[in-house]
Formats: structure tokens, C-alpha cells, sequence
């Protein structure tokens, strides 16, 4: 009990003194509002599909009105859904720190629906959709009349289908959203007084200064630039791709 205790007042005394903070948040930070995980959210009717096959670019290409009837019905099981004290503690948190950036991997919009504004959705949103083609975000969108009733709504202004506006599993994650994130993550380790935060289940740790700030940047930089590639010098340089996870391997009976 004392060490731990102890190792909280080191964190938050780090935290008060940090001048470079930078969060970074998945799924767990979500959980204690009751946003189900991406594979928590096959239930009910959805619970015969895989959600690889419903998260692919290719898959909304098969088949677009089942991919945008399963995002729809997730955009709508968020509407009951609030932030939880893990969401509005990093919102102080940005209030307090002169320089403060939160890089989520979340697509439910809790952050921003908190208060947080130095924000980088690395996914994309679930609240916001954008056309297929053009990449443009809309804001207004009609339903599917019964004219076409076996497709998505279409874009208003090229007349393509609309899709949600998250990152797909085999593709990339918006280079400027990426690019943000990993120049605060850089700024923040190699800071004599930079600080990196990991919140979870409405926890917030605090992870100090390491000694030797390159190595330990990279592995703290958000997950997916694990997967990013660099041509040779001078030549073009690829963007991360969403890789889809390994599926577990059946046990024997």
C-alpha cells in the first residue's frame, strides 16, 4: 500500500511540474462509460458477422449498405452514452499544462464531447461520415428512401455513397493526425521535464522522462507507426496502413 502510494505522489507531483504532456488512449479509457469494444459491438443481430468483414474497404465495396447499417447502428448506441471522470481528468489536465496534446485511438467522440480541444482522432469519428470517393466530410445526409433501399445515402454534391469517417483496417491513418501525434510524442520525451500520460479504465499514470528519450519515443509512439514503411532516401514516403489483427489460433478439441 505505501509503495504504491508513494508511486502516485511521484506521478502526480511529475504531472504538476510536466510543461510537455502528451495523453494517448484506446479502448479501456471508454470502457467505463459502456462503449463496447470493437468486437463487443457484434452483438444482437450482428453477432454472426466478423467484424474484419465489416471494417475493410473491400467490404464496402461487396456489400456498402451492410457495412454503413453496422456503423449506423453503432453511431447509435453511443447516443446513451456519456464521458466518465478518465475523460473530463484529461481535460483538466489539458487546462493545467502549458502544452498539451491528447492522441486517442478512439472513434466514439467522448473526448471532445468532455471538453478536450487539443485532440487528435487517429481513427476517425463515428459521428461524422464523408464521401467514398472525394474524401470530403458531410454534414447533413438523408437516409436511403425506398427508390434505393439496398444502399447508403449518397454524397450531395458528386452523388457517390457516403461512408463512415474512421480508419478501415488496409488503410492508411491520415498523415496529418499521425504527424501530429508523433511530433508531441518526440517533443515530449526528449524534454528535460516532458511527460507521457496513459489513461485507462478512468485512470490516469503518469510516465516519466526516460533516459535515453529516442529509443523509448519510438516505442511510445501511437500503436499503427509500428507499421509505417520508409522509402529509400529522396524517395516518397508511405503512410502507416491499419493492419487487420492476427485471428487466434483454433485449440485442439
Amino acid at each position: 500500500g505505501d509503495v504504491y502510494k508513494r508511486q502516485d505522489d511521484a506521478r502526480a507531483a511529475a504531472l504538476a511540474t510536466a510543461d510537455r504532456v502528451v495523453a494517448l488512449t484506446g479502448a479501456g479509457v471508454s470502457a467505463e462509460s459502456g462503449v463496447p469494444t470493437f468486437r463487443d459491438a457484434l452483438s444482437g443481430l450482428w453477432a454472426r458477422y466478423d467484424p474484419l468483414e465489416l471494417a475493410t474497404p473491400s467490404a464496402f465495396e461487396r456489400n456498402p449498405k451492410l457495412v454503413w447499417d453496422w456503423y449506423a447502428s453503432r453511431r447509435e448506441s453511443l447516443r446513451t452514452v456519456s464521458p466518465n471522470p478518465g475523460h473530463h481528468a484529461l481535460v483538466d489536465i489539458e487546462r493545467r499544462a502549458p502544452s498539451f496534446l491528447l492522441a486517442t485511438q478512439n472513434v466514439d467522440g467522448l473526448h471532445a464531447r468532455a471538453g478536450s480541444r487539443a485532440l487528435v482522432e487517429l481513427h476517425g469519428n463515428l459521428a461524422r461520415v464523408r464521401c467514398s470517393r472525394e474524401g470530403r466530410v458531410v454534414e447533413r445526409w438523408d437516409e436511403p428512401d425506398g427508390n434505393e433501399p439496398a444502399a447508403p445515402p449518397r454524397c450531395p454534391h458528386c452523388g457517390a455513397f457516403l461512408r463512415p469517417d474512421v480508419v478501415w483496417f488496409d488503410e492508411a491513418l491520415p498523415a496529418d493526425a499521425l504527424e501530429r501525434a508523433d511530433d508531441a510524442a518526440r517533443h515530449c520525451d526528449g524534454g528535460t521535464r516532458g511527460h507521457a500520460l496513459a489513461a485507462r479504465d478512468g485512470a490516469v499514470a503518469v510516465r516519466s522522462p526516460p533516459t535515453t528519450p529516442t529509443r523509448r519515443a519510438r516505442r511510445r509512439r501511437p500503436r499503427a507507426r509500428r507499421a509505417a514503411t520508409t522509402a529509400p532516401a529522396g524517395g516518397p514516403r508511405r503512410h502507416p496502413i491499419r493492419r487487420r489483427p492476427r485471428r487466434p489460433r483454433p485449440r485442439a478439441a
